[in-house]
Formats: structure tokens, C-alpha cells, sequence
């Protein structure tokens, strides 16, 4: 159904509750908290307080690669945080993300707790942390951080734009749709231009671009983001399908997309890690079978 009737701006806009589509139950014009709640913590160096989605991937990949790269003290719990419930507005949570957005870390490897929010701000923090996975010489670096900053301004308009508009607004609207699946294919073929030029985003080498970029492309060229794929005819970016099922391959992505996932196959489900054995005992098959 497209949504012809016109609509003129009020001079003041005023906050209509129940016009917020699939989220209208969380979202909200203001910031803060909306109740108490202190958050978890356990007694690894990093605390990640996230769930799943593109965004919370990134990081739960980024810990699994250092930690495959030896870097201890990248050891890790993650924490459930279910946004459809409004965890992220416990007053806990808002005091590490006063952005009220997964995915949020505490660094609690230091004399006094360093927070850290935002996914690409999270990515940089770490490969700084533990010198990996961010080019040292220039122009490698310069490569690198010009694509992770890259999928920090387009993912907006796959994620809220494209998205919200195709699978997630109550209403069809025929322009906002045509207008944001116009921007990602022309983002797509910002991709596979590129990938057509080198094996990974900032060059030879696999880095915090490729974990930044790869769980919202990736999985948006596998068909499997918004069952938006033959609507996108993503198959025909043959770079990034390539580029895509590479950094698939990878054990240390395969374990990171299983963290904090609370959807799809329960073998494919880690609600919580707290420890590296959790993948071998306690996805959500094994405990669904225990009970």
C-alpha cells in the first residue's frame, strides 16, 4: 500500500506515541533513563552490554579476533541487552551510553573503568588498545579509518532509512523507499568498486573497516537483512559477495555473530559469554536440551 495523502508540517512538532511503526513502544524524542537497573559485571577485563544486531556484531567480532590473535586481555563478558524491552534505558546502561544505543563497553583493565559507545569509536578504541587490526604505516591507515568512518555515515541510511521504510514503517510510502533503496545500491557499488581493486577494504590486509563494514553488507548481500535481497538484486555485486563469504570463513566472525544472538537456529544463539567454552556448552540448544 502507498500513502498518498498529503501531509503539511504543524508549526510545532508534538510527539505522537503511537506512530512509531514496529518501535513505537521505545522510541522517544527525549534522552536518560527511564528506570533504575545497575548493570551486570564479571571479572573479565572488557564488559560488553549488547545484543546482536549489525552494530553489536562488530565488536563481539572484533574481541574474538584479538582474542584468536592471542591479545588476553581482550577476554570478554557480554551481556544481554534486549532494546525491544527497553534495557538500554536502565539507569546503569544509560551511565556507559548516555545514547541509549547497543553496543556499550566498560574497560575495566585499568585503575578506573573507561567507557566507550559507539561501534566505530568501540573498533578504534580496541585496535589502538592491543596495536591490531589497524594499519600502522600511512597510506594503509589513512585507507582504513576513511572506510570505517565510511559505514559510520552510510549505515543510517541502510539501517533507519531503507530499512525502517521497507520492513519496519506501518505504511508503504512509495518516495521513502525509492529514495533509500536508490542510496544503498549506489552504496553497494561504492563497495564493489572498491573490492574489484583490493582483497580487503583498506588493502591486503583484513581490518577493523572489514569488521565494521561486514555485518550490515555482508549480510545484506547474502539476502538475509530486511528479505531485501532480490528487491536489491544484490547478487549482482559479485565484490562484495566474494569479499563477503572471505571474512565469513573466519572462526573468530563465525563465534562473534553468535554472541549476544537471541534469534534463528538455537544452536546459532549465545544469549550471554562469559567464558570461551560458552560456545562449546551453553548455546541455546544445549541449554533448551538440559532443561
Amino acid at each position: 500500500m502507498t500513502d498518498t495523502s498529503p501531509y503539511t508540517p504543524p508549526p510545532i512538532w508534538s510527539w505522537n506515541k503511537e506512530n512509531g511503526g514496529r518501535f513505537a513502544n521505545i522510541n522517544r524524542p527525549i534522552a536518560g533513563a527511564t528506570h533504575d537497573k545497575q548493570l551486570p559485571q564479571g571479572h573479565h577485563p572488557m564488559q560488553l552490554y549488547s545484543l546482536a544486531t549489525p552494530n553489536g556484531v562488530k565488536v563481539t567480532v572484533m574481541l574474538e579476533e584479538l582474542l584468536a590473535l592471542g591479545h588476553r586481555g581482550a577476554e570478554y563478558d557480554a551481556w544481554l541487552i534486549r532494546i525491544n524491552e527497553g534495557e538500554q534505558f536502565g539507569s546503569g546502561f544509560v551511565a556507559v551510553n548516555p545514547n541509549s544505543k547497543i553496543p556499550a563497553l566498560l574497560d575495566c583493565g585499568g585503575p578506573e573503568p573507561i567507557r566507550v559507545f559507539e561501534s566505530g569509536a568501540i573498533l578504534l578504541y580496541l585496535a589502538e588498545k592491543f596495536g591490531a587490526l589497524l594499519p600502522v604505516e600511512q597510506p594503509a591507515r589513512a585507507e582504513c579509518l576513511s572506510w570505517l568512518f565510511w559505514q559510520m555515515g552510510s549505515a543510517p541510511f541502510l539501517g533507519g532509512g531503507f530499512g525502517h521504510f521497507y520492513a519496519y514503517a506501518p505504511t508503504k510510502i512509495e518516495y521513502a523507499i525509492d529514495r533509500y533503496a536508490m542510496e544503498v545500491k549506489r552504496q553497494l557499488d561504492v563497495l564493489d568498486r572498491r573490492l574489484a581493486q583490493s582483497t580487503y577494504l583498506a588493502g591486503d590486509e583484513y581490518s577493523i573497516a572489514d569488521i565494521a563494514v561486514w555485518p550490515w553488507y555482508g549480510a545484506l548481500v547474502k539476502g538475509l537483512l530486511y528479505e531485501a535481497g532480490q528487491f536489491l538484486q544484490v547478487q549482482t555485486y559479485t565484490n562484495v559477495v566474494r569479499w563477503t563469504d572471505l571474512i565469513a570463513q573466519r572462526p573468530a566472525v563465525q563465534r562473534g555473530r553468535m554472541v549476544n544472538r537471541t534469534w534463528g537456529e538455537p544452536s546459532s544463539q549465545l544469549h550471554e559469554r562469559h567464558d570461551a567454552g560458552d560456545f562449546d556448552t551453553r548455546t541455546q540448544d544445549k541449554l533448551d536440551a538440559a532443561r
